[in-house]
């Protein structure tokens, strides 16, 4: 099995607050985006440090779900991230009447903010720990991660996470990667405000520390994008993902485990660093 294809089985394994493996029946893709040696311009492959991104399938990089470069419809100036929550689409503002546009999605955390932040820390290859919240209200999906995650191919955060703080204070909201590709143009029942790594990785070293982060309301969602795109997306739900699969096994459960991980004939592949 070549080595992307085992990055995405264990990326899509891994659903937690960044990370809903399921197939969205609701978003359409209307446009198709050029190929070049089996992916898309921007979307291949990466060697980030210690780590091997695999590329993002074509398939889910159609219509406004990929980044580009466009004309900046909005009223921020320069140097200000504008995250469009309805529209599932996030901006950063550059020079000359332009921006760079990239997909994104939106969890249950990302939907409940109501006020603009600004990013005062930033982090590479981040590690996850659940909040005291989604320990207290889905303890059957979170709190066998109680101890936290560390940085790697199946952190939730996934390649980079920007966090973003109001009035001196952490939000606990955050812009940060994801393994779970699908979920990109989606809402989900978990998790910030979330984006293709490759995505994440283009815009961290843009962004400087105190740069400001502001929500487009529906209302101009609408006016800017049209009421078809302001409305994209479906509501996708997260789900139980075995520790083991993120910590290792048990040594008494390690035989076990090592079946489970098999894949047909083949011999099953080391667990991704990390």
């Amino acid at each position: 099995m070549a080595w992307w294809r085992w990055a995405f089985v264990t990326g899509a394994l891994f659903s937690l607050t960044a990370c809903v493996a399921t197939e969205p029946e609701t978003l359409e893709f209307v446009e198709e985006q050029p190929v070049l040696y089996g992916y898309v311009d921007g979307y291949g492959p990466i060697e980030d440090g210690a780590y091997s991104l695999p590329p993002i399938p074509p398939q889910y990089l159609q219509g406004v779900n990929r980044r580009a470069l466009v004309q900046y419809d909005g009223d921020e100036p320069v140097g200000t991230i504008e995250v469009d929550r309805h529209a599932k689409l996030l901006y950063y503002v550059i020079e000359g009447g332009m921006a760079w546009r990239y997909p994104i999605a939106v969890g249950r955390q990302g939907k409940a903010m109501t006020f603009d932040t600004v990013i005062r820390r930033k982090a590479e290859w981040p590690s996850w720990t659940p909040t005291a919240n989604m320990l207290r209200t889905e303890p059957e999906v979170y709190e066998p991660f109680r101890g936290g995650v560390e940085g790697g191919l199946t952190n939730p955060l996934g390649a980079r996470a920007l966090y973003l703080y109001h009035n001196g204070h952490d939000t606990m909201f955050r812009i940060h990667g994801t393994n779970d590709i699908a979920s990109i143009g989606n809402s989900s029942s978990a998790g910030c405000i979330r984006m293709f790594n490759q995505d994440v990785i283009h815009l961290y070293d843009k962004i400087e520390l105190g740069t400001k982060v502001v929500l487009r309301s529906y209302e101009d969602s609408v006016e800017i994008e049209g009421e078809e795109v302001a409305n994209r997306g479906g509501e996708i739900p997260a789900r139980q993902v075995d520790p083991a699969l993120i910590y290792g096994p048990d040594e008494d459960d390690a035989d076990a485990a090592d079946t489970d991980m098999a894949l047909g004939d083949e011999e099953a592949p080391e667990a991704a660093e990390g």
